[in-house]
Protein backbone atom coordinates (compact mmCIF):
# COMPACT_ATOMS: atom_id res chain seq x y z
CA UNK A 1 0.00 0.00 0.00
CA UNK A 2 1.20 3.44 -1.04
CA UNK A 3 0.76 6.01 2.47
CA UNK A 4 0.41 9.28 2.06
CA UNK A 5 0.26 12.64 4.51
CA UNK A 6 -3.19 12.87 6.19
CA UNK A 7 -4.35 16.21 4.17
CA UNK A 8 -7.47 18.12 3.93
CA UNK A 9 -7.30 16.99 0.41
CA UNK A 10 -8.82 14.36 0.46
CA UNK A 11 -11.27 14.95 3.03
CA UNK A 12 -14.31 14.35 1.39
CA UNK A 13 -13.13 10.91 -0.33
CA UNK A 14 -12.50 10.28 3.01
CA UNK A 15 -15.90 11.38 4.45
CA UNK A 16 -17.92 9.25 1.74
CA UNK A 17 -16.12 5.83 2.91
CA UNK A 18 -16.55 6.86 6.51
CA UNK A 19 -20.20 7.24 5.78
CA UNK A 20 -20.34 3.73 4.84
CA UNK A 21 -18.53 2.26 7.80
CA UNK A 22 -20.65 0.14 9.75
CA UNK A 23 -19.79 1.66 13.42
CA UNK A 24 -18.29 5.06 13.64
CA UNK A 25 -15.88 5.61 16.88
CA UNK A 26 -14.60 8.48 17.86
CA UNK A 27 -11.17 8.30 16.80
CA UNK A 28 -12.02 7.84 13.24
CA UNK A 29 -13.81 11.39 12.23
CA UNK A 30 -11.70 13.44 10.28
CA UNK A 31 -11.11 15.97 12.96
CA UNK A 32 -9.75 13.98 15.29
CA UNK A 33 -7.25 12.39 11.86
CA UNK A 34 -6.38 15.85 11.24
CA UNK A 35 -5.87 16.91 14.91
CA UNK A 36 -3.77 14.11 15.74
CA UNK A 37 -1.44 13.36 12.88
CA UNK A 38 1.68 14.70 13.67
CA UNK A 39 1.14 13.44 17.28
CA UNK A 40 1.16 9.92 16.57
CA UNK A 41 2.62 10.00 13.44
CA UNK A 42 -0.70 9.42 11.00
CA UNK A 43 -1.11 8.12 7.33
CA UNK A 44 -3.68 6.80 5.19
CA UNK A 45 -3.52 4.74 1.95
CA UNK A 46 -6.68 4.38 0.21
CA UNK A 47 -7.31 0.95 -1.24
CA UNK A 48 -9.96 -1.35 -2.98
CA UNK A 49 -13.01 1.36 -0.90
CA UNK A 50 -11.29 1.00 2.68
CA UNK A 51 -8.86 3.68 4.12
CA UNK A 52 -6.09 1.85 5.79
CA UNK A 53 -4.66 3.98 8.54
CA UNK A 54 -1.13 3.58 9.88
CA UNK A 55 0.08 5.03 12.55
CA UNK A 56 4.41 5.29 13.84
CA UNK A 57 4.58 6.85 17.32
CA UNK A 58 4.92 5.95 19.93
CA UNK A 59 5.05 2.19 18.58
CA UNK A 60 3.58 1.02 14.61
CA UNK A 61 0.69 -0.42 14.26
CA UNK A 62 -2.49 0.07 12.30
CA UNK A 63 -6.36 1.26 12.98
CA UNK A 64 -9.56 -0.12 11.96
CA UNK A 65 -9.79 0.36 8.25
CA UNK A 66 -12.22 2.61 6.98
CA UNK A 67 -15.26 2.10 4.51
CA UNK A 68 -17.65 -0.82 4.07
CA UNK A 69 -15.84 -4.09 5.72
CA UNK A 70 -18.40 -6.83 4.37
CA UNK A 71 -16.95 -8.39 1.01
CA UNK A 72 -13.34 -7.71 2.17
CA UNK A 73 -11.03 -10.86 2.23
CA UNK A 74 -9.91 -10.44 5.39
CA UNK A 75 -7.51 -13.43 5.48
CA UNK A 76 -5.92 -12.11 1.99
CA UNK A 77 -5.02 -9.00 3.41
CA UNK A 78 -3.73 -9.51 7.12
CA UNK A 79 -3.32 -12.89 7.46
CA UNK A 80 -0.39 -13.48 4.71
CA UNK A 81 1.78 -11.06 6.38
CA UNK A 82 5.73 -10.96 6.41
CA UNK A 83 5.49 -13.96 9.05
CA UNK A 84 4.61 -11.87 12.32
CA UNK A 85 1.16 -10.60 13.79
CA UNK A 86 -0.18 -7.38 12.70
CA UNK A 87 -1.15 -4.97 15.15
CA UNK A 88 -4.39 -3.24 14.99
CA UNK A 89 -5.85 -0.82 17.60
CA UNK A 90 -8.42 1.37 18.24
CA UNK A 91 -10.43 -1.19 17.17
CA UNK A 92 -14.58 -1.03 17.17
CA UNK A 93 -16.02 -3.94 18.56
CA UNK A 94 -18.69 -4.26 15.72
CA UNK A 95 -15.18 -5.18 13.56
CA UNK A 96 -13.69 -7.39 16.27
CA UNK A 97 -16.95 -9.97 16.14
CA UNK A 98 -16.79 -9.92 12.76
CA UNK A 99 -12.76 -10.48 12.41
CA UNK A 100 -13.61 -13.29 15.17
CA UNK A 101 -16.53 -14.89 13.30
CA UNK A 102 -14.71 -15.43 9.75
CA UNK A 103 -11.29 -16.58 11.59
CA UNK A 104 -12.79 -18.82 13.93
CA UNK A 105 -11.85 -16.92 16.75
CA UNK A 106 -8.11 -17.48 15.54
CA UNK A 107 -7.23 -13.38 16.12
CA UNK A 108 -5.77 -12.44 19.79
CA UNK A 109 -8.20 -9.55 21.30
CA UNK A 110 -7.24 -7.32 24.33
CA UNK A 111 -9.62 -4.70 25.90
CA UNK A 112 -8.46 -1.44 25.50
CA UNK A 113 -11.12 0.28 28.27
CA UNK A 114 -9.33 3.70 27.90
CA UNK A 115 -10.19 3.81 24.65
CA UNK A 116 -13.81 3.23 24.84
CA UNK A 117 -16.37 5.87 24.00
CA UNK A 118 -18.62 7.05 26.04
CA UNK A 119 -22.15 7.92 24.84
CA UNK A 120 -24.97 9.92 26.21
CA UNK A 121 -28.93 10.71 25.64
CA UNK A 122 -28.67 14.39 24.14
CA UNK A 123 -31.86 15.08 25.86
CA UNK A 124 -30.56 14.39 29.59
CA UNK A 125 -27.80 16.37 28.94
CA UNK A 126 -29.80 19.42 27.63
CA UNK A 127 -32.04 19.03 30.56
CA UNK A 128 -30.31 17.94 33.50
CA UNK A 129 -33.66 16.23 35.02
CA UNK A 130 -33.97 14.07 37.72
CA UNK A 131 -32.01 13.41 41.37
CA UNK A 132 -28.92 11.95 39.56
CA UNK A 133 -28.23 15.28 37.80
CA UNK A 134 -28.97 17.55 40.15
CA UNK A 135 -25.61 18.94 41.16
CA UNK A 136 -24.58 19.52 37.47
CA UNK A 137 -27.86 21.30 37.58
CA UNK A 138 -27.17 23.54 40.26
CA UNK A 139 -23.34 24.48 39.39
CA UNK A 140 -25.11 25.55 35.55
CA UNK A 141 -27.81 27.64 38.04
CA UNK A 142 -25.25 29.50 39.86
CA UNK A 143 -23.36 30.25 37.00
CA UNK A 144 -26.14 31.70 35.40
CA UNK A 145 -27.22 33.65 38.34
CA UNK A 146 -23.73 35.01 39.26
CA UNK A 147 -22.34 35.78 35.68
CA UNK A 148 -23.60 38.32 32.88
CA UNK A 149 -23.25 36.21 30.62
CA UNK A 150 -23.80 34.90 26.68
CA UNK A 151 -23.65 32.18 24.17
CA UNK A 152 -21.85 32.37 21.01
CA UNK A 153 -21.31 30.13 18.56
CA UNK A 154 -17.38 29.39 16.92
CA UNK A 155 -17.02 31.19 13.98
CA UNK A 156 -14.58 33.25 12.43
CA UNK A 157 -15.53 36.23 14.69
CA UNK A 158 -14.52 33.78 17.76
CA UNK A 159 -11.90 31.23 16.99
CA UNK A 160 -9.40 34.00 17.24
CA UNK A 161 -11.01 34.33 21.34
CA UNK A 162 -10.66 30.81 21.73
CA UNK A 163 -7.09 30.57 20.70
CA UNK A 164 -6.32 33.49 23.06
CA UNK A 165 -8.36 31.58 25.63
CA UNK A 166 -6.34 28.54 25.23
CA UNK A 167 -3.15 30.00 25.70
CA UNK A 168 -4.27 31.21 29.08
CA UNK A 169 -6.08 27.67 29.96
CA UNK A 170 -2.64 25.96 29.02
CA UNK A 171 -0.37 28.69 31.02
CA UNK A 172 -2.95 27.94 34.11
CA UNK A 173 -2.37 24.46 33.64
CA UNK A 174 1.72 24.49 32.63
CA UNK A 175 0.88 22.51 29.60
CA UNK A 176 4.61 22.44 28.54
CA UNK A 177 5.42 20.53 31.77
CA UNK A 178 2.81 17.95 30.71
CA UNK A 179 3.25 15.84 27.32
CA UNK A 180 0.08 15.22 27.05
CA UNK A 181 -1.55 18.46 27.70
CA UNK A 182 1.52 20.16 25.29
CA UNK A 183 -0.45 17.52 22.86
CA UNK A 184 -4.12 18.28 23.02
CA UNK A 185 -2.79 21.74 22.87
CA UNK A 186 -1.25 21.46 20.05
CA UNK A 187 -4.34 19.07 17.90
CA UNK A 188 -6.35 21.93 19.38
CA UNK A 189 -4.32 24.96 17.37
CA UNK A 190 -4.50 22.47 14.37
CA UNK A 191 -8.23 22.51 14.57
CA UNK A 192 -8.88 26.10 15.19
CA UNK A 193 -6.23 27.14 12.76
CA UNK A 194 -7.83 24.96 9.76
CA UNK A 195 -11.57 26.22 11.25
CA UNK A 196 -12.96 27.32 7.89
CA UNK A 197 -11.49 24.02 5.53
CA UNK A 198 -12.86 21.30 8.04
CA UNK A 199 -16.52 19.48 7.01
CA UNK A 200 -19.07 19.03 9.93
CA UNK A 201 -17.09 20.72 12.59
CA UNK A 202 -18.87 23.15 14.92
CA UNK A 203 -18.18 24.50 18.28
CA UNK A 204 -19.71 27.45 21.13
CA UNK A 205 -18.75 29.75 23.53
CA UNK A 206 -19.77 31.26 26.85
CA UNK A 207 -18.98 34.69 27.26
CA UNK A 208 -18.65 36.74 30.58
CA UNK A 209 -18.73 40.59 30.65
CA UNK A 210 -18.02 39.76 26.86
CA UNK A 211 -14.92 37.74 27.22
CA UNK A 212 -14.55 34.32 26.21
CA UNK A 213 -14.83 32.09 29.52
CA UNK A 214 -15.28 28.85 27.72
CA UNK A 215 -15.62 26.93 24.58
CA UNK A 216 -16.32 23.46 22.89
CA UNK A 217 -15.13 21.98 19.87
CA UNK A 218 -17.38 19.15 18.19
CA UNK A 219 -18.80 17.41 15.33
CA UNK A 220 -21.84 16.28 13.84
CA UNK A 221 -20.25 12.61 13.31
CA UNK A 222 -23.63 11.15 11.97
CA UNK A 223 -26.74 12.72 11.14
CA UNK A 224 -27.84 11.68 15.37
CA UNK A 225 -24.46 11.92 17.01
CA UNK A 226 -22.54 14.91 17.75
CA UNK A 227 -19.35 14.22 18.65
CA UNK A 228 -17.81 16.44 21.56
CA UNK A 229 -13.70 16.98 20.86
CA UNK A 230 -12.33 19.38 23.61
CA UNK A 231 -13.81 21.52 25.78
CA UNK A 232 -12.07 24.11 28.07
CA UNK A 233 -13.07 26.59 30.89
CA UNK A 234 -11.59 29.22 32.87
CA UNK A 235 -10.98 27.43 36.46
CA UNK A 236 -12.02 30.32 37.93
CA UNK A 237 -15.13 30.43 36.85
CA UNK A 238 -17.40 27.90 39.03
CA UNK A 239 -20.17 25.93 36.59
CA UNK A 240 -18.26 27.04 33.31
CA UNK A 241 -18.03 23.44 32.48
CA UNK A 242 -21.75 22.60 33.14
CA UNK A 243 -22.72 25.31 31.49
CA UNK A 244 -20.91 25.25 28.47
CA UNK A 245 -22.04 21.43 28.27
CA UNK A 246 -25.39 21.98 28.15
CA UNK A 247 -25.75 25.22 26.37
CA UNK A 248 -24.04 23.49 22.95
CA UNK A 249 -26.08 20.33 23.36
CA UNK A 250 -29.10 22.74 23.45
CA UNK A 251 -28.46 24.19 20.27
CA UNK A 252 -28.14 20.71 18.24
CA UNK A 253 -31.62 20.24 18.92
CA UNK A 254 -32.32 17.31 16.38
CA UNK A 255 -28.99 15.72 17.79
CA UNK A 256 -30.01 12.17 19.95
CA UNK A 257 -27.01 10.89 21.08
CA UNK A 258 -23.59 12.82 22.78
CA UNK A 259 -20.12 11.33 22.13
CA UNK A 260 -17.98 12.77 24.55
CA UNK A 261 -15.15 10.06 23.69
CA UNK A 262 -12.48 8.42 25.64
CA UNK A 263 -10.91 8.80 29.17
CA UNK A 264 -7.71 7.56 28.01
CA UNK A 265 -7.46 5.39 31.68
CA UNK A 266 -7.27 8.90 33.66
CA UNK A 267 -9.24 8.13 37.15
CA UNK A 268 -10.20 11.94 36.88
CA UNK A 269 -11.48 11.97 33.97
CA UNK A 270 -13.31 8.79 33.98
CA UNK A 271 -14.81 9.78 37.21
CA UNK A 272 -16.21 12.91 35.36
CA UNK A 273 -17.40 11.01 32.41
CA UNK A 274 -19.33 9.11 34.63
CA UNK A 275 -20.68 11.26 36.54
CA UNK A 276 -22.63 12.36 33.82
CA UNK A 277 -24.39 8.54 33.07
CA UNK A 278 -23.83 7.57 30.45
CA UNK A 279 -26.33 5.03 28.41
CA UNK A 280 -23.68 3.14 26.45
CA UNK A 281 -19.85 2.72 25.27
CA UNK A 282 -18.27 2.29 21.92
CA UNK A 283 -16.17 -0.52 23.15
CA UNK A 284 -12.89 -0.91 21.14
CA UNK A 285 -10.28 -3.41 21.17
CA UNK A 286 -6.85 -4.01 20.59
CA UNK A 287 -6.30 -6.99 17.93
CA UNK A 288 -3.25 -9.19 16.51
CA UNK A 289 -3.82 -11.11 13.28
CA UNK A 290 -1.57 -14.39 13.47
CA UNK A 291 0.10 -15.31 9.98
CA UNK A 292 -2.38 -17.35 7.93
CA UNK A 293 -1.70 -20.69 6.00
Amino acid sequence: MRFETISLARQDDYLDLLAVCPQKASDYSFVNLWAWADEYGLEWAFEDGLVWIRQSKPEICFWAPVGSWKGIDWKQYLGNSTGESRLFVRVPEMLVRYWQQITGNAIAVEESRGHWDYLYEAASLRELSGNRYHKKKNLVKQFTVQYAHAYRSLDRDTINAARAMQNTWCDWRDCESNEILAAENRAIERVLTAWEELKNVMGGALLVDGEMAAYTVGERMTADTLLIHFEKGKPEIKGVYQAINQAFVATQKDVTIVNREQDLDDEGLRKAKLSYHPVDFVRKYRISWPRWG
